[in-house]
């Protein structure tokens, strides 16, 4: 299978040195959405020669964060209400898959694991006052470890690979706060209760409308930065 994020593997080689770096800085929004990729100030910025730079801008370019534009070069990808629409759509079908898949395959001690994640979350001062709710990347993301514990390298490739840095664009740059930090948290919590009882079913369930009200929220803000 190949890995195509710095998570499940160290960054070794001057490509997956730069790769790592130019990911957070076009999912945090620190390289904007929507703006074209400078070869030549990547290099510059980032110390690196145009051999890796171009390895990784075109791995970039698999994991959806950077598309080609007919004459018009590379560019980030923009954050839309259609893009929105069509990843969430993908999303919440197979993560739906994922804990109906975890439900049957997490060991008993990956279960504990999740729940200390989310007493983890918890012990934020943010989350705990409703303010905001952010999960770094990979092992510390609740949605991430839910994947893994499905056992399905398929599904683990599409969702912790393939898209994974696209849907963390939507969701640090359309960050969550306000009621929606409370219920959110709330609702990973009853997906996992949903798992723990080996109910696939309702972890299923629960997980769809999960990431429905996480795409409705996204939408609000995206309507609200067209205005």
């Amino acid at each position: 299978m190949e890995v195509l994020s710095p998570i499940a593997k160290p960054a070794v080689t001057s490509a997956d040195r730069v790769l790592a770096q130019i990911q957070r800085a076009v999912v945090e929004g620190e390289i904007a959405a929507g703006s074209k990729i400078s070869e030549p100030e990547l290099a510059r910025k980032f110390n690196i020669s145009r051999a890796p730079l171009r390895e990784a801008l075109a791995r970039l370019e698999r994991c959806h964060l950077i598309e080609r534009i007919p004459n018009a070069g590379a560019r980030v990808v923009r954050l839309s209400y259609e893009g929105l629409l069509q990843l969430y759509q993908i999303r919440e079908e197979l993560e739906g898959l994922a804990c109906r898949l975890a439900a049957e395959h997490m060991a008993i001690e990956e279960i504990e694991q999740l729940q200390e994640l989310l007493d983890q979350h918890l012990s934020h001062q943010r989350v705990r006052e409703g303010e905001s709710y952010y999960q770094e990347a990979g092992d510390l993301d609740f949605h991430y470890r839910v994947i893994l514990g499905s056992k399905n390298p398929y599904l683990i490739n599409m969702l912790c690979d393939e898209l994974y840095y696209l849907v963390r664009m939507y969701r640090v740059q359309m960050g969550m706060n306000g009621p929606r930090v409370s219920r959110a948290f709330d609702e990973h919590k009853a997906i996992l209760t949903a798992i723990g009882n080996r109910d696939g079913e309702l972890a299923d369930l629960l997980m769809r409308r999960h990431i429905s009200a996480s795409r409705k929220n996204i939408e609000i803000k995206l309507a609200q930065q067209e205005k």
